[in-house]
């Protein structure tokens, strides 16, 4: 499958550093950011795996940092636009619909299930309130296209914002074939490009494969919904520190022959990385 608006496809065999969900850790980001700085070498892809907002309180700051950074890698060495990718996770997916609000058959309920979900930190950053837009939700359609307008009209203010969210990715893999990134998860039994929205809403498929995806040998996920960290396994790995559960943003660096090779971890302040010695390192088989 070639790269499309749907898909971000890296030139192999590369090196490629992924980010975990963020959920609107903005300090988080920063220090990780840091660290790749230092980490980074020519020829490396980047992907963030989606929840790039969501639960934290500065979601605004947050897609700033990224930004920022996508400038400091787009400039570094070679780079160029299909070197880099975001995903599109379960946060930027509500938020997406969330300008379509007026049109949903119950507004209320389906706003009072985003709030469950993380998106109030979202909208307060803004510039709007979440009771304000269930008041409008209730009110009826006219109020609530009032409200879901100057939400966007909000967002479409910060410079770059707007843009990001729709060059968003649903999945990126490498052009081999040999690795697949997704936000959450992926059905086993379903081609690429046949999954919907699976990647963002189902993980179930994801804990249970055992094989193969058709033919690629790791899935690298950002976000497990059971909050169980990183796990590495023969076929799949979930790289997930936290973020916006009390934990932070993390990245990984993954390679065709190699599988997973370092993780690096923000903090605590005295743990900066989990990287082994090169003699005790031993990779997730792909």
């Amino acid at each position: 499958m070639e790269a499309s608006v749907k898909f971000a496809a890296f030139d192999a065999p590369c090196r490629v550093w992924a980010v975990s969900s963020i959920h609107s850790d903005r300090d988080g980001l920063a220090a990780l950011h840091d660290m790749l700085r230092e980490r980074i070498v020519g020829g490396d892809r980047l992907v963030y795996l989606g929840n790039i907002f969501g639960y934290g309180a500065d979601a605004r700051g947050t897609v700033d940092e990224l930004l920022a950074f996508r400038r400091w890698f787009l400039a570094f060495g070679d780079n160029d636009v299909k070197d880099y990718a975001v995903l599109r996770g379960a946060q930027e997916e509500m938020w997406r619909r969330l300008f379509e609000l007026q049109f949903t058959l119950d507004p209320a309920e389906v706003l009072e299930w985003m709030l469950k979900r993380g998106v109030g930190g979202t909208i307060e950053a803004y510039g709007s309130d979440p009771a304000r837009g269930l008041a409008a939700a209730r009110a009826g359609v006219m109020p609530l296209t009032h409200w879901t307008s100057a939400l966007r009209d909000s967002f479409a203010e910060a410079p770059g914002h707007r843009d990001l969210l729709s060059s968003i990715r649903r999945a990126a893999y490498t052009r081999d074939g040999a690795l697949l990134f997704v936000n959450t998860g992926i059905d086993p039994e379903r081609p690429l490009d046949a999954q919907n929205d699976t990647f963002w809403w189902e993980h179930r498929g994801f804990d249970q494969m055992e094989t193969c995806y058709f033919g690629c040998r790791l899935v690298v996920r950002g976000y497990d919904p059971e909050r169980r960290g990183v796990r590495l396994a023969a076929h799949t790995a979930t790289i997930d520190g936290g973020a916006g559960f009390g934990g932070r943003p993390i990245a990984a660096c993954i390679t065709r022959a190699e599988g997973v090779v370092d993780i690096l971890d923000p903090g605590p302040p005295a743990v900066r990385s989990h990287r082994r010695p090169e003699r005790d390192r031993k990779a997730v088989p792909v």
